[in-house]
């Protein structure tokens, strides 16, 4: 190995020229955080989930199951994903009636605030 250069990090030499303007860095900040609001709702929703699996059927349960982890405010999980797991949900609340109303209220007002 020839000489005693170690690089770590952005190297720049420049020899000469005019109008040079240095590193252009196209770098994201952090994610946003998410809204409280929105939080604070998921919250309420995934409370409202779980009283009313024990009030429906095994298959309908199990998807309750299934949708339950993408019911949150994390920035990882595709808008795609949630709102099907959210649609999901209020079809689920939407068949046992006046027991799945207060779910299927919450999950419109997720989607509401959601969507903006």
């Amino acid at each position: 190995m020839s000489g005693d250069s170690y690089f770590y990090g952005d190297h720049v030499t420049m020899h000469g020229g005019t109008g040079n303007t240095g590193i252009v860095k196209n770098q994201g900040g952090a994610p946003a955080a998410p809204d409280p609001a929105l939080t604070a709702a998921l919250t309420e929703l995934r409370g409202l989930v779980a009283d009313l699996r024990a009030r429906v059927p095994e298959s309908s349960a199990a998807l309750l199951d299934e949708s339950a982890p993408v019911a949150t405010a994390d920035v990882a999980v595709p808008a795609r994903e949630r709102h099907r797991a959210l649609m999901a949900v209020a079809g689920i609340a939407s068949t046992v009636g006046a027991v799945g109303q207060p779910v299927a209220e919450a999950v419109r007002a997720v989607i509401g605030m959601i969507n903006g």
